[in-house]
C-alpha cells in the first residue's frame, strides 16, 4: 500500500492506493492540516508515504507532525531528469517544482500523446510534454482567482469581481472575470498551437480546472489529482527497482 500527498500552495491533496486502484482520496486546507491525523489510524502500515511539498518547510514540518506512525516510511519526492518514461529539459532539472514533475509524470501515464498539461490551481502552469516524452519548457501565469483578486488588491477603483463570462462584457464585474477567463485560455491555446500535432491533447488538473476547460476550444480532457497520479507511478517504479 501507498500513500500519496500533494501539499500545494492552498490545500493537501491525499491518496491511497494498493498497486491496483486509488482505495481512498481526499483534500484539506492547509489551515485544517490537524484533519491529516486521522490517516495513519485508519491506513496504519503502509509500505510507502510519498510526499510532492510545494508550500514550504514549516508546511512539510507541519504535515509530517500530524503523521508521525509514518514517519519511516515518508520520502520527499524531488524533480529529476528523467523517471517514468518522462524526461525533464528544464536547464537545472531538479529546479522544477515538484508539483509540476509529479502532473508531467501522470499525464505520461496516461497518453503516449504530445501534451499540454495544466495546473489550474492558485496558480496556473501550462507545460509542453513531446510524444516522446520530453518536457520542453512551461510557463507560470497567477491563477484565476489571483487574477480576480489582484485587481482589487492593487486598485484604486476597480472591485473584487462577482461577474460573469461574456464574449463582450457591458459592466466592470463582467470585465474583470471575462478578462481572466480569456488570459487563461489564450495561454493555453497559444500552448497548444505551438505543438501542430493532430494528436495532441491538452490535460487539466486543479481546481479551476472544469471552470477553464468550460471555455477551451481545443480538444481536452480534465484529469482530477494530477499530480497524486504521478506520484503514485513515481513510487510503484521505485519499488520495482528494488
Amino acid at each position: 500500500m501507498i500513500v500519496c500527498l500533494d501539499s500545494g500552495n492552498s490545500r493537501i491533496k491525499w491518496g491511497v492506493h494498493d498497486g491496483v486502484q486509488w482505495l481512498a482520496q481526499g483534500a484539506v486546507a492547509h489551515d485544517d492540516v490537524g484533519q491529516l491525523a486521522r490517516l495513519p489510524v485508519e491506513w496504519p502500515h503502509p509500505a510507502k508515504v510519498v510526499l510532492a511539498n510545494v508550500a514550504g518547510p514549516e508546511a512539510a514540518k507541519r504535515i509530517r507532525d500530524q503523521l508521525a506512525g509514518w514517519l519511516p516510511v515518508i520520502r520527499d519526492v524531488t524533480s529529476e531528469f528523467r523517471r517514468c518514461g518522462v524526461t525533464n529539459r528544464y536547464r537545472h532539472p531538479e529546479q522544477l517544482g515538484v508539483d509540476r514533475w509529479c502532473a508531467l509524470v501522470g499525464a505520461r501515464g496516461m497518453s503516449n500523446a504530445s501534451t499540454i498539461v495544466v495546473m489550474a490551481g492558485t496558480a496556473t502552469t501550462i507545460d509542453t510534454l513531446s510524444a516522446e516524452g520530453e518536457f520542453l519548457g512551461g510557463v507560470i501565469l497567477p491563477g484565476f482567482e489571483l487574477m480576480r483578486r489582484s485587481l482589487a488588491r492593487e486598485t484604486a477603483a476597480l472591485p473584487v469581481a462577482n461577474g460573469v463570462y461574456a464574449a463582450y462584457p457591458q459592466c466592470t464585474d463582467d470585465a474583470i472575470v471575462s478578462g481572466a477567463i480569456e488570459a487563461q485560455v489564450g495561454a493555453i491555446e497559444r500552448a497548444f498551437a505551438r505543438l501542430a500535432d493532430d494528436g495532441a491533447c491538452c490535460m487539466l488538473s486543479g481546481g479551476n480546472a472544469e471552470l477553464i476547460g468550460h471555455y477551451l476550444v481545443i480538444p481536452h480532457q480534465v484529469a482530477h489529482n494530477l499530480p497524486l497520479e504521478g506520484l503514485k507511478r513515481l513510487a510503484l517504479e521505485q519499488e520495482s527497482e528494488k
